[in-house]
């Protein structure tokens, strides 16, 4: 025994040690990891080889132990902190010695480096952190926070706190557009503290605000926390759950739950939308609360009205609250009546296999009593009574071929069923009618005549649609029955959109808000994962920075448009046309929309590299490229880093003692509390980088390991890893911020003015404890 400790126990103090202190020594974050586990590795060793290092481990040859196991108790259960009265053993903190786990420690990091860093199934996900970086790099440098600042400002300013206020409603869109903490927090102090501070607000409310809703891009998706911590979170709750099935004596964990233990990044940006836009209403609630009991720090500021036309309240009522409800309402409605719905005609040639029990029954009476415990009785029963019927019946059936005359039939019945309007015309008209009742609302002294066009266009498309249009019409006949319709429509879309960019506001927010739901609707709506929706916002990214830039240098962007309209082309054309050309029968119209595809997306591609080009030649690309290679290195080094430091913790065993510590609880609301303390503790000296991939793969088998949902545990850590970036000494919002800060503005100042929102932190996440809903009303109305 060392000082009385046992080994393992001085093994972690000396691993925590020399990772803080190579925290504070100054170097690279990514190297002092990496060299903390190198070091402490080698003085573990030396004390282990001297004799002073010895581990107490409960003595399993005793007939105590064998007594204990006999009785019914899993041997993976039993631990010193569980049963401290079993005999024990002294032995080395390395059985084997040290050298042979230092060649296991090597093989080890290089299979693990395979695996998530150069070619293991999460790589793909892990690429979207560079897309997103480079997404969010390229907004920041296009000037879109100055241009919301300055809206925003003018927009609340005049209500009590507004400029707060506007803070934290900039800090939700630079959070879900850029995502980038530190470009956000800089960005919002250079711009905006100077002008809260000139207006009288407090430095402690106007640099909390500023620091809180800069770390808003963590939670609020995409973020590149939820991406890195959702694919180690997948892995650890797959297997600690197949873990956890073994042990209630199950064969896998698909039998145990009754469903796959599966945890996709996509799943968890639609968990982590609620949590984020809650976030940002507390904040928001603050800083009103904050303005009307001290008015004096906190005023109302006038700061300039806007170009937006006056407009009365029943005309902002019918424009931009009746009509909109109206439309939407009106839609789900017909959608649940039937009239809106799929008129798709695919049939499979081949019957369908019929469906098993909700649950598999037949299994060992270990697993049963297992599965009985878990989903109760009656749940059990149910199965069994499926079951039942299903073996009645003949048991599932293998898919067959189906006849001619089956086919033609499974056929009739889908065109008789179909709903007269499709969904994608609902979809159409939905969109641009919003856009009609905007443009109605923004500019109401407006010549109304090619906004009813376009209106009488909508209206006609509808008609064409259930009268003229069946499910077995072509998609080729389809575009000429609605070709003028469908013009008189898009021409009073363009004189909206006229009317829409001479409003500040609007121009402002509308081409962010567009890529935003480019990029979220299509991971949210589970359209495709994060990867190819990142790829999308980075491309998206560059053409608005370049519009942008084009605008700015008085030059037509109308390139830039064009290539936006010829990706709208692309995708109304491949959703609704067969674009195969590779089968043996290909029709005219199929080789028509194929061509108008391509050179659609041709176009693009063209209007893409345009935008890159305009992008170097003014001197931004570069840096922008060059800052989001940094940041991903950065990450990918952490990475390997905490590889090779949390290998050095499994050799000597402290993983393993770490794990048993907290399954020594029975309770598992105690288990995450522990363990979600630990974490906001470690946020105080830690990044949330090192906190990923130091902590969360030792106390993820546990935590991921119980009846928890892994969407709520998942958005619990990342909530508590958000407030990594507020808490002193080592936030780094703090950091950002001080580093542009006028003089007058002290370290104090920043100290005081984040503890409200780090105490609003811990609210946000006592609200999510005590609703999880909250979390999982979105992944569960959207399905995966």
């Amino acid at each position: 025994m060392f000082f009385g400790l046992d080994g393992v126990e001085v093994g972690l103090i000396i691993v925590a040690i020399c990772l803080f202190g190579g925290i504070l020594s100054g170097f690279p974050v990514a190297f002092a990891i990496a060299g903390a586990g190198v070091i402490s590795f080698g003085i573990i060793a030396a004390l282990d080889s001297a004799g002073l290092l010895i581990h107490q481990a409960i003595d399993t040859s005793s007939q105590v132990y064998r007594d204990l196991v006999n009785s019914g108790v899993k041997a993976d259960t039993i631990s010193i902190f569980r049963y401290p009265e079993l005999p024990r053993i002294a032995e080395p903190v390395f059985p084997s010695g040290w050298e042979v786990a230092l060649d296991r420690n090597v093989s080890f990091v290089v299979n693990r480096m395979n695996e998530r860093v150069l070619a293991g199934q999460s790589i793909e996900t892990l690429l979207a952190v560079l897309m997103f970086v480079l997404m969010g790099i390229t907004l920041e440098r296009s000037k879109i926070a100055n241009d919301l600042l300055t809206s925003m400002a003018r927009v609340f300013g005049p209500l009590p706190g507004g400029l707060a206020v506007s803070i934290v409603v900039v800090g939700a869109f630079l959070a879900a557009s850029t995502g980038i903490v530190g470009a956000t927090v800089v960005t919002m102090g250079l711009l905006a503290l100077p002008t809260m501070l000139r207006n009288g607000y407090s430095p402690e409310l106007s640099t909390g605000v500023i620091a809180a809703s800069g770390t808003l891009g963590q939670i609020i998706p995409p973020s590149i926390v939820i991406v890195l911590l959702g694919t180690l979170a997948g892995d650890l709750y797959s297997a600690a759950q197949e873990r956890r099935a073994s042990l209630a004596g199950c064969t896998d964990a698909l039998t145990y739950l009754g469903e796959p233990a599966v945890l996709s990044v996509g799943t968890l940006f639609q968990a982590a939308l609620l949590p984020g836009i809650m976030l940002a209403l507390l904040y928001a609630l603050y800083a009103f609360g904050y303005a009307l009991l001290n008015p004096d720090k906190a005023p109302a500021v006038e700061l300039g009205s806007t170009n937006a036309e006056p407009i009365t309240r029943n005309e902002a009522f019918t424009w931009f609250l009746g009509a909109p409800v109206l439309i939407i309402v009106g839609t789900i409605l017909l959608g649940n009546l039937g009239v809106v719905g799929s008129q798709s005609t695919d049939v499979s040639r081949f019957s369908d296999i019929g469906e098993g029990a909700s649950l598999r029954t037949t299994v060992s009476e270990q697993c049963q009593a297992s599965m009985i415990e878990l989903h109760g009785q009656e749940a059990w029963d149910a199965a069994v009574a499926q079951q039942v019927e299903i073996d009645a019946a003949g048991g599932i059936q293998a898919s067959a071929a189906l006849s001619e005359e089956e086919l033609a039939t499974a056929l009739q019945n889908k065109i008789d069923n179909a709903a007269p309007i499709g969904t994608g015309i609902a979809i159409i008209l939905i969109l641009t009618g919003l856009f009609l009742t905007t443009a109605r609302g923004v500019s109401p002294s407006s010549p109304t005549r090619p906004l009813l066009i376009g209106a009488m266009g909508a209206v006609v498309i509808l008609l064409l649609d259930i009268i003229a249009i069946s499910p077995t019409t072509s998609s080729g006949a389809t575009v000429i029955i609605l070709a003028l319709p469908f013009a008189a429509l898009m021409y009073g879309v363009v004189y909206a959109t006229k009317i829409c960019a001479r409003n500040e506001l609007i121009r402002v927010v509308f081409p962010p808000l567009i890529l935003i739901v480019a990029v979220l609707g299509s991971i949210l709506g589970g359209i495709t994962n994060p990867t190819p929706a990142a790829a999308l916002g980075a491309g998206g990214a560059i053409m608005l920075a370049a519009y942008r830039k084009l605008r700015d240098q008085d030059k037509t962007p109308k390139i830039i448009i064009w290539s936006t309209l010829a990706i709208i082309i692309c995708i109304l054309v491949g959703i609704n046309f067969d674009l195969r050309v590779n089968t043996d029968e290909v029709g005219f119209e199929s080789w028509f929309a194929f061509f108008v595809a391509y050179g659609a997306y041709l176009y693009a591609i063209f209007g893409l590299l345009f935008s890159c080009w305009v992008l170097y030649t003014s001197g931004i690309l570069s840096p922008v490229v060059r800052e989001t290679a940094k940041v991903t290195s950065m990450v990918f080094t952490i990475l390997i880093g905490s590889q090779l430091l949390n290998l050095v913790v499994i050799s000597f065993g402290g993983e393993h003692y770490i794990q048993q510590f907290l399954k020594s609880f029975d309770n598992e609301f105690t288990v995450f509390l522990i363990v979600m303390l630990v974490l906001f503790v470690l946020g105080f000296v830690l990044d949330f980088l090192e906190i990923i991939y130091i902590v969360i793969p030792i106390v993820g088998p546990v935590i991921y390991g119980g009846t928890f949902d892994p969407k709520w545990v998942t958005i619990m850590i990342a909530v508590n890893l958000q407030t990594s970036f507020l808490t002193p000494p080592f936030g780094f919002a703090l950091f950002y911020l001080r580093g542009v800060a006028p003089k007058e503005v002290t370290t104090g100042h920043i100290y005081r003015g984040i503890i409200p929102f780090v105490l609003i932190q811990v609210v946000g996440l006592a609200l999510l404890w005590t609703f999880p809903g909250i979390v999982t009303i979105i992944p569960d109305l959207i399905p995966n």
